[in-house]
């Protein structure tokens, strides 16, 4: 099912507007003007097409790419792979390409997979080819070519990088498959349940949705059925499906109970939706965006560090994404759920938005409005102002709210974890705030 061109390859649309340096490469002509400029020193202004390196994650179609570039003008392919090839492997590819550009005959595209697995010296040895254009090197890599690949070799080609497959994509990929003569060619039907689990173990990875396919079309036929079903694809994939669409009942669904879950303390029960999510595909963004959300409303100031966790986790998820930010998730997850529970903090500033919402607002008490300005002082601005740094205490009585709220206490402290010890401390402040405490 390897597309012919790339007028075939599903996705990395951003890559192949007309006019594009891939473009370009298959059609057999030069990248010229900006797209060489990128390049480097070695592809300004010379004829023929520059090297490039592939840059995405597996199953997006370099290695495709790769091939479609070779049918252009009738090149001549030859492909190598840094995991089993070494320096004379090399030498001897850019030793026939040499002979064959001073005979001026086919143009050689070296495609060599796995690039970030060459050494310096293995890397090195491809100068000679690219520098002088015996050959068109196109370079495979799943990690960051500017921390994989040495610099010469980098100035010298375009990185193109691509985007993991939409499920749109790889559900396009699969109905291919299924009525293409090079795939299945019609035998089979395919139920919509096992489309979508199909899609969902893909990950964006074409050749494992197509694998995936294969091994649930011999199950189908093995059963002597004329459609995939769920169960024969779950049967071959040996990975059951989890029913769960991230944009109907079942994200809600998943997602509140994970919530009431860490409201609940039951760690083992918010594991088990965490897991569900992160299986079934959820975006990890969100689920750390819901753990944040209930570091502060479900524990809040009875363990502030819950807060801390999920902030650095949220960061980390961003930063380092899947499938390790399963472990960072499940760490902020026990630290929720484990931490004893205060909503106070959350039922506070509900409490002051709905006295607001009310009309309960008034003027800023005269002594606290701005003073700084030319004439303040004239309007009473500022005036009677007690600076709470002077009194040893720290604290003065002075009325901060305005009159309307002036006796309103929003928040209630519970006798959970860190709250037991701030609602000790509160009852004092409250009492020298308010004059209930005698001043001394």
């Amino acid at each position: 099912m390897r597309p012919r061109s790339l007028g075939e390859l599903i996705g990395q649309g951003h890559l192949l507007e007309p006019g594009s340096p891939l473009q370009r490469l298959a059609q057999g002509t030069g990248q010229g003007g900006a797209g060489e400029e990128r390049a480097g020193r070695a592809t300004v202004g010379r004829a023929g097409p520059a090297s490039v390196i592939l840059w995405g994650p597996p199953g997006t179609g370099k290695t495709t790419l790769a091939h479609v570039v070779s049918r252009a003008t009738g090149r001549r392919f030859v492909e190598l792979s840094a995991v089993t090839a070494g320096v004379r492997d090399v030498r001897a590819v850019m030793d026939a390409a040499r002979e064959q550009s001073q005979l001026n005959r086919r143009e050689t595209v070296l495609f060599l997979d796995e690039i970030h697995r060459f050494t310096k010296a293995q890397q090195d040895a491809l100068l000679p080819g690219v520098e002088n254009r015996w050959v068109v090197l196109v370079a495979a890599t799943t990690e960051n070519p500017s921390f994989s690949v040495v610099a010469p070799l980098l100035s010298r080609s375009l990185v193109l990088t691509l985007r993991p497959l939409t499920d749109q994509d790889v559900r396009l990929v699969i109905e291919r498959a299924l009525d293409d003569e090079r795939g299945l060619g019609g035998v089979l039907g395919l139920e919509a349940e096992a489309a979508d689990h199909l899609v969902r173990v893909a990950g964006g990875d074409a050749r494992r949705a197509l694998t995936a396919l294969e091994a649930a079309a011999g199950a189908a036929l093995a059963a002597g059925q004329d459609r995939i079903t769920l169960a024969s694809a779950e049967q071959a994939i040996d990975r059951a499906a989890v029913r769960y669409d991230r944009t109907g009942d079942q994200h809600y669904d998943v997602a509140s109970a994970f919530i009431k879950s860490l409201r609940g303390s039951d760690v083992d029960a918010a594991l088990h939706y965490l897991g569900r999510m992160l299986e079934a595909g959820e975006d990890p963004r969100f689920i750390a965006r819901r753990v944040m959300i209930a570091a502060s409303e479900e524990v809040g100031m009875a363990d502030p560090g819950a807060l801390h966790t999920a902030v650095a986790a949220a960061q980390a998820v961003a930063l380092i994404g899947m499938p390790e930010a399963r472990i960072i998730l499940a760490q902020a997850v026990v630290h929720v759920a484990t931490a004893p529970k205060s909503n106070a903090a959350y039922l506070a500033i509900d409490a002051a938005i709905a006295d607001v919402r009310a009309g309960l607002a008034g003027p800023v008490p005269t002594h606290l409005r701005d003073s700084s300005y030319r004439g303040a002082q004239a309007h009473g601005h500022g005036v009677g102002y007690r600076y709470a740094h002077d009194d040893p205490r720290g604290v003065v009585r002075q009325q901060y709210a305005p009159d309307a709220v002036a006796d309103r206490t929003y928040y209630h402290p519970t006798e959970r974890g860190a709250e037991r010890e701030i609602a000790t401390r509160l009852a004092r402040l409250r009492a020298l705030l308010r004059g209930t405490s005698p001043e001394r």
